[in-house]
C-alpha cells in the first residue's frame, strides 16, 4: 500500500515535471555537479542514485534502460563507461546535496548537488 508515499510536486503538472527531473538527471550526470533549488535537488537524488546502480552492471539491458530516461546519449555513456565502475564496490549514497543559502531574487534555498 502507498500510504503517505507523495512525491514533490514541485508546483507543475506530471508531464512538465516529469520532463523537469530527466533534464535536471541529465545535466547532472553530464557536468557532475550543478547549481539548483533545495526541492529539485531533493527531488532529484533518489532518480540518479537509481540509475547510477543500474550503470553498475554494463550490459545492453541496461543501456537500454538508461537510454529511456536519459535525453543525451553522451549521459548514458559517462554512466555505464565512467560513474558504474567508479561506484562498483560503493553500495549506495552517490550524491551528496550541500545548502548554499537563499536566492537574492526570491528568497528561494538554492543547494549544490554533486556526485560524491
Amino acid at each position: 500500500m502507498r500510504h503517505h508515499k507523495t512525491t514533490p510536486s514541485l508546483s507543475r503538472k506530471v508531464g512538465p515535471r516529469k520532463a523537469l527531473l530527466r533534464g535536471l538527471a541529465t545535466s547532472l550526470v553530464l557536468n557532475g555537479k550543478m547549481k539548483t533549488t533545495l526541492p529539485k535537488a531533493k527531488a532529484i537524488q533518489p532518480i540518479v542514485e537509481k540509475y547510477v546502480t543500474t550503470s553498475k552492471k554494463k550490459n545492453l539491458a541496461n543501456r537500454r534502460q538508461l537510454l529511456k530516461y536519459f535525453y543525451e546519449e553522451k549521459a548514458v555513456n559517462i554512466l555505464l563507461d565512467e560513474l558504474g565502475p567508479k561506484y562498483k564496490e560503493r553500495p549506495g549514497g552517490y550524491t551528496r546535496i550541500a545548502k548554499l543559502g537563499k536566492r537574492k531574487g526570491d528568497d528561494a534555498e538554492m543547494a549544490l548537488i554533486e556526485f560524491v
